[in-house]
């Protein structure tokens, strides 16, 4: 429930950080599991990182830990997901989405469990 505004894309050198944020509207934000995906041109959406209500537990990709971190305040309604050491094949159209609580963290990887998203933030990685 709710509108997501995903923000903080942009063009960076690889090795380089870019941290992106995503704002919830509405009192039911911990309500809902937050993650992120991201899309290239011809593939899935991919799942990329997922924080529970709590911030009790968050999985990744194999592609991006250690690398990337997810979080979020919940007292302001964000989530974020801090990337580092970016390598050009990081480059897509980076989503947030929200995923009810009711229908627990069972395939947080599935793009289609996630009830809403945000309209995607451009991240490109240059070689």
């Amino acid at each position: 429930q709710g509108q997501l505004v995903d923000a903080g894309g942009g063009l960076v050198q690889a090795g380089g950080s870019l941290r992106l944020s995503c704002a919830a509207s509405g009192r039911t934000f911990s309500s809902f599991h937050m993650g992120w995906f991201r899309q290239t041109p011809g593939k899935e959406r991919e799942f990329v990182a997922v924080i529970n209500w709590n911030s009790a537990l968050t999985y990744y990709a194999d592609s991006v830990k250690g690398r990337f971190t997810v979080s979020r305040d919940n007292a302001k309604n964000t989530v974020y997901l801090q990337m580092n050491s970016l390598k050009p094949e990081d480059t897509a159209l980076y989503y947030c989405a929200a995923k009810h609580v009711s229908s627990g963290m069972n395939n947080y990887v599935q793009a289609r469990t996630y009830g809403y998203w945000g309209q995607g933030t451009q991240v490109t990685v240059s070689s």
